[in-house]
């Protein structure tokens, strides 16, 4: 929370849902009634309805939802609602700002009547340039904060994983987002929006590495490939739950 409460300033406008992996999340959510939201955000690939609630932890990010009738103050780990309250959890790149994930999951099945929907990452999958050539220490610290899919499983039973490949112009500012638009991490306000870069420290090191390595043409020798996909596997998961 406190990464969001220091930096979560125009997040709205660099976080945008994208069109097709918000299809992929309400395919999985579905048309059910009632739906939590947890660690919400700014309301991101959160269904519309009047059963929906948002569940957010940091009052900065709270402030920049388009919508704010449906929202409450408070974290997963504790979450302010009786049994079997929603038809769906859903939970959409949060896990790995839980304070304890094994508690938040518990939770979760706990105020669901039918399912838990999750997007995360795979802290097995190898990373892609931007992790391995210039910021290797962002690599070091998800896989230490993100759950495996095997952790996930533990917690969440008949858990079914899909795996969702980035488009190339996904306008949903995370962190591999922009995979085959390198110049794009130059830019502070699209960093911004990245919670794991947040966390390192000084950037200035390897973003100037990286400057230099597009005005020389060495990002395009090594990673040129890139440029002619239209999509790429970089560890992103949807995984789906039966409620506990």
């Amino acid at each position: 929370m406190t990464t969001y409460e220091v930096l979560g300033q125009g997040y709205a406008g660099q976080r945008r849902p994208d069109p097709r992996l918000a299809a992929a999340i309400g395919a999985a959510v579905g048309s059910t009634g009632s739906v939590l939201n947890v660690g919400a955000g700014t309301g991101s690939y959160e269904p519309a309805g009047a059963g929906v609630v948002a569940l957010e932890p940091s009052r900065r990010m709270l402030g920049q939802r388009t919508r704010r009738d449906n929202a409450v103050e408070g974290v997963v780990e504790a979450l302010p609602f009786p049994d079997d309250a929603f038809d769906v959890v859903l939970g959409v790149l949060t896990l790995h700002h839980w304070t304890d994930i094994a508690r938040g999951l518990e939770e979760c099945r706990r105020v669901a009547r039918e399912r838990v929907v999750l997007l995360t990452w795979d802290p097995e999958d190898p990373g892609f340039w931007l992790t391995q050539d210039y910021f290797p220490v962002v690599l070091e610290l998800d896989r230490s904060i993100f759950p495996t899919m095997a952790e996930l499983g533990e917690s969440l039973p008949g858990a079914r994983v899909e795996r969702l490949p980035l488009p190339a112009d996904c306008v949903d500012g995370f962190l591999c987002a922009y995979w085959r638009r390198p110049e794009a991490y130059l830019i502070p306000e699209v960093r911004r929006s990245m919670s794991t870069l947040m966390r390192i420290g000084p950037l200035e090191p390897g973003v100037e590495r990286l400057r230099v390595d597009l005005e020389s043409g060495a990002w395009r020798r090594r990673h040129g490939h890139l440029l002619d996909l239209e999509e790429l596997e970089l560890g992103y998961r949807l995984v789906t739950a039966p409620a506990g």
